[in-house]
């Protein structure tokens, strides 16, 4: 089983590598506004540990209150480069077009990330820094954490937007009580 999905992950990121790039880098990552608000760690109510493997998450699904700020600690357990990300079904589908744009100009490479490329200037003030509140972009081994406050009930998921990451699987449901 999990041959399959380290065999899946990499043909998608092989795939994604070579395919035609549509959409700019001219929005940001997106600071998942309509998913709620960075979180102050004050008013952490608890923590997740969430562990990213090569296109699963552990857990695969978060039950959250509407209005909880939850601290994430967010481990990549896997072989590739993954993110941890917040917000809309929308939301993802427009940044999985800026991460596009990151594996094209070498910023994302398969399992490890170049720094230098990420401080590049992208035009109108934006960069491929990935340091919005409601995500982190982790290499295999590194860990970080994302402390979020959650917005009233919404359609909200987590999820790994790297190119092919998504459509494998990696994504979570952020359900709410």
């Amino acid at each position: 089983m999990k041959l399959a999905k380290l065999t899946a992950a990499s043909v998608a990121l092989s795939m994604a590598v070579t395919a035609y790039a549509g959409g700019t880098h001219g929005g940001g990552h997106g600071h998942g506004a309509s998913s709620g608000e960075p979180g102050k760690a004050s008013e952490v109510t608890r923590t997740i540990a969430v562990r990213m493997y090569d296109n699963y998450y552990e857990p695969e699904e978060i039950s959250v209150k509407p209005g909880e700020t939850i601290r994430f600690v967010v481990e990549n357990k896997g072989k590739l480069v993954h993110e941890f990300n917040i917000g809309t079904p929308d939301m993802h589908e427009a940044h999985q077009k800026e991460m596009q744009m990151m594996v094209e100009h070498g910023v994302i490479q398969g399992n490890k990330l170049n720094h230098d490329m990420m401080n590049m200037d992208m035009g109108h003030g934006h960069s491929m820094k990935h340091d919005d509140p409601n995500s982190v972009l982790l290499e295999p081994g590194q860990s970080q954490e994302v402390i979020w406050k959650f917005a009233d009930k919404g359609n909200i998921e987590f999820a790994c937007n790297v190119p092919g990451h998504y459509q494998s699987g990696m994504y979570g449901d952020v359900t709410f009580e």
